[in-house]
């Protein structure tokens, strides 16, 4: 009986100090808690708010001490599913938001709200039909600048004693029904065919503009040519004059020999095949009675030619009348 006792004995030391060592075990692992880095956790003592420990090592009285679920202090990215708004002129819209936001007070995001992201689905969603409802369908689609700015106000004031910070608010998508759909599409390319009809009417406006500048140009150049040529030709003829009345002042020409010129110029006058009528210059009884005077005292002083008989003898005219008579050519 005394083995057996002594048995029972030993038995009952080695449960209890394993127990006593569970036990410490259980203490030490309630006792100690590592904290990771971007994350905060809250201590309640007997149920109330202790403290907030930071990132790193912390020691907690066991079964005193209770520390809540971890929270993430990081800026949080949360994108709600859409949501059916009505605009101003009654059309119903779909839209997608997404909201960036992070906790400031893990102690005010613990107690003061029960579960804060539901609460910023709840009032991203209140307050975009509250924006959205003062505005047309064309009015939305083009601000959404606008209208993200009016809700990350509305949310970082609201939700700043949740302990939350909004940073951003985004329209991700804002689908009209399809209906609404088709007719803009038909509005926009009725208005892309409009924009391109007046670029076609402006081009070809500026093609003609161009066109008749080009012209203009070239009625400007060209009669600044036939101008320029003209003056040239002038000019050379006038040079032409001023030598052959130098030669011919240079040679001191007598009457004979401009009266026999004239008689060689006489016939260019009746030149053409449009001529019908030859008008002969008063000035031709003057160049025959020069002429014949030229030759007259040529013979006087060779001595060879013979008096001409009366009926040979020219006539003697008067001067010619200022109108010259006319023979046909």
């Amino acid at each position: 009986m005394v083995n057996v006792g002594a048995f029972v004995g030993q038995i009952f030391v080695i449960v209890l100090l394993v127990v006593v060592a569970i036990f410490v075990i259980v203490v030490l692992f309630r006792s100690i808690r590592i904290i990771p880095q971007a994350y905060t956790g809250v201590v309640e003592r007997l149920g109330r708010y202790q403290r907030t420990l930071s990132p790193g090592l912390s020691l907690l009285i066991p079964f005193v001490d209770r520390l809540r679920p971890l929270v993430d202090m990081r800026e949080q990215v949360v994108s709600f599913p859409p949501q059916p708004v009505i605009t101003e002129d009654n059309l119903v819209v779909s839209i997608d938001t997404v909201v960036y936001f992070q906790v400031t007070d893990a102690r005010a995001a613990t107690y003061e709200i029960a579960n804060y992201l539901s609460a910023v689905e709840q009032l991203a969603t209140t307050t975009l039909r509250n924006v959205v409802g003062g505005l047309n369908l064309e009015e939305a689609l083009t601000s959404r600048d606008n209208i993200n700015g009016q809700l990350r106000v509305v949310l970082d004031e609201a939700t700043g004693k949740w302990g939350l910070r909004v940073s951003r608010v985004e329209l991700k998508a804002i689908d009209p029904p399809h209906s609404i759909q088709d007719s803009m599409e038909k509005q926009m390319r009725a208005e892309r065919e409009r924009r391109a009809t007046i670029l076609t009417a402006e081009g070809s406006k500026q093609s003609q503009i161009l066109e008749a500048e080009g012209r203009r140009q070239a009625a400007i150049l060209g009669a600044e040519g036939d101008k320029l040529a003209a003056i040239l030709r002038a000019e050379g003829e006038a040079a032409a004059i001023q030598n052959v009345f130098s030669a011919i002042h240079a040679g001191r020409p007598d009457d004979k020999l401009l009266a026999y010129q004239y008689l060689q110029t006489l016939p260019k006058i009746s030149a053409g095949a449009s001529n019908k009528l030859w008008i002969i210059p008063s000035e031709f009884t003057e160049a025959m009675k020069g002429l014949g005077g030229a030759f007259a005292a040529r013979a006087d002083a060779t001595g060879t030619a013979s008096v001409p008989a009366d009926s040979e003898r020219a006539p003697t005219t008067p001067p010619a009348p200022h109108t010259p008579p006319v023979a046909p050519s």
